[in-house]
């Protein structure tokens, strides 16, 4: 899939905000379908869903939030 960033500003707390452009626009837009988002699943070590949307490992280690054990 092409893409090319067409807006990053910085934000607090060393975050960035970033627009990007492809060819596919609204491609993450289909996630907010809670009967869609729960079709989750992992497809080489990458967290995805049916229509090619996916979370890189990378990020999802640069993003995770650790939970106690007590609430898990």
């Amino acid at each position: 899939m092409y893409w090319d960033v067409k807006l990053v500003k910085p934000l607090s707390g060393y975050r960035i905000y970033v627009e990007i452009e492809n060819q596919q626009k609204g491609v993450f837009r289909e996630l907010q379908n809670i009967h869609y988002f729960n079709q989750v699943g992992i497809l080489f070590g990458a967290v995805t869903w049916p229509h090619e949307q996916d979370i890189a490992p990378e990020t999802l280690l640069a993003e995770m939030v650790l939970v106690d054990e007590q609430h898990s």
